[in-house]
């Protein structure tokens, strides 16, 4: 996306937008044809589960699409459907597994087992791709079993309260997050969930009095009345809304303190310079091994890749801990005395990779040890260390200037592959990574490292960084 004016036009800012998104609203608002067919196929996605639960004396207790393909909240040719098939709470954990697994492979085409919170099921089902997830049918949205249990309440709550125009609206809201890539409340894009933009759009009306509020924004965001916040809120919470169904749960806990502060740099960017272009789908973005060792060497900088193997994770599991590795790894070489410009991660299906640029990849070969104050009791331990036969010592100890010890210590390892190699097998990376990491870990300079998908993506994020809106350099 590109979309900064090359020159001056006669209409208004707000006159364009309101042209562009009557054009885009008419663009992604799928047929009555695509409409009535949905309509259909949830219809008779509730009567297949339907005959296959008798069929199998199965305990379910309801059966229901909900989602976008429930309030028509997709767009033009874009939708997959979300298939809930609720059991009785009383239904232990392992049976409510197998039995909404059992029905789903009844019903689907080609299914494929996937992972979240417990298992479920993805096949497709009269051309559509559908997702059958099993939950319990509570009686009190405050008390769930499983993370997908409140989704009939939240069906019910927005149904009640969406109106035509409002749906419109929402369509424009998500085509206008995912051009800025920050759609989808998964732990690796930690963008606006699909509940969470129908809740917004209810309280604003419409994307664009959205946007007009949005650009004045300052984190964190409070969208309730004082006082009426969800409790236990991280510190560094970006958006504070109330659940609808749930007023002790944030809808926006996922949305991270960055991806919040795109959408209000994007909102009123996108307010001084409309274009068509702000609801276009981004394009992948792409850096190669050799680009990047170009961009690089422009730099006169230096990047390690630490390679660890992965474990059997989802993603939404794994990637809370995979930012907590980049975040240590980051940190240590600060430590050990890198200037860091950088960092960056990524997952594969069998590698993690963890991306550090600093601006210097070897370190001098001594380093400056404080002493403490002279008339310390420590002063005798201090000199007694650093005077011992073998001590590191490449000068001192002395007496600086503001009147402590000082002494220069010869470092053992100068090169950041080196420093991290020492350091990683006692960092904590996550509970799940650390195990494997300090045994199986590689470090290598990015001249050395294999290219893959995942050293694609992470040079992107580390090399690439630029608001999206204006282009490439």
């Amino acid at each position: 996306m590109s979309v900064m004016p090359a020159g001056r036009s006669r209409e208004s800012p707000a006159a364009a937008a309101q042209r562009i998104e009557t054009r885009v609203r008419e663009r992604i608002t799928p047929s009555p044809e695509e409409l009535a067919r949905v309509a259909r196929v949830r219809a008779d996605l509730v009567r297949a589960v339907q005959l296959a639960a008798e069929a199998r004396k199965s305990p379910l207790t309801r059966a229901l699409v909900a989602g976008s393909a429930a309030r028509g909240t997709f767009l033009r040719d874009r939708l997959d459907i979300d298939f809930f098939l609720l059991f009785p709470p009383e239904l232990p954990r392992a049976q409510l597994e197998t039995e909404g697994l059992a029905l789903a492979e009844a019903i689907l085409t080609k299914p494929e087992r996937k992972y979240a919170e417990h298992p479920y099921l993805r096949g497709t089902f009269q051309g559509y791709t559908v997702d059958v997830v099993p939950g319990y049918a509570i009686g009190d949205p405050s008390k769930p079993l499983t993370a997908v249990d409140r989704t009939p309440f939240h069906d019910e709550h927005l149904r009640a309260h969406q109106t035509p125009a409002n749906v419109a609206e929402v369509r424009l809201a998500k085509l206008f997050l995912r051009s800025l890539g920050i759609y989808g409340s998964e732990a690796r894009t930690e963008g606006f969930s699909g509940y969470l933009v129908e809740l917004v759009l209810l309280q604003f009306g419409t994307l664009h009095a959205l946007l007009e509020a949005a650009r004045s924004w300052r984190l964190p965001v409070r969208l309730c009345p004082p006082g009426k916040e969800p409790p236990r809120l991280p510190p560094d919470v970006a958006l504070i809304l109330p659940d609808a169904v749930d007023p002790n749960r944030n809808v926006a806990s996922a949305l991270s303190p960055r991806n919040l502060a795109l959408f209000i740099l994007g909102a009123a960017a996108y307010l001084e310079h409309p274009s068509e272009e702000w609801f276009e789908l981004p394009k992948p973005r792409h850096l190669s091994r050799a680009d990047a060792l170009e961009r690089v060497a422009r730099r006169a900088t230096h990047v390690s890749v630490v390679e660890m193997p992965r474990p059997a994770l989802v993603d939404d599991t794994l990637y809370p801990q995979l930012r907590k590795a980049e975040r240590a790894i980051a940190e240590e070489a600060a430590r050990a005395g890198f200037e860091v410009v950088g960092s960056a991660c990524a997952a594969g299906s069998a590698a993690l990779l963890v991306l550090v640029e600093v601006a210097h990849g070897r370190l001098s070969a001594v380093r400056v040890q404080d002493g403490p104050p002279a008339g310390l009791d420590r002063v005798g331990s201090f000199l007694e260390k650093w005077t011992a036969p073998g001590a590191p010592v490449s000068q001192g100890p002395y007496v600086r200037e503001d009147g402590r010890l000082g002494i220069e210590v010869r470092r053992t390892e100068r090169d950041l592959e080196a420093v991290l190699a020492v350091a990683i097998p006692r960092l904590s990376l996550g509970k799940d990574i650390s195990p494997a990491a300090a045994e199986r870990t590689q470090i290598r300079g990015l001249a050395d490292q294999p290219e893959s998908l995942e050293l694609d993506r992470a040079l992107v994020d580390l090399l690439g960084k630029r608001l999206p809106w204006l282009g490439p350099r």
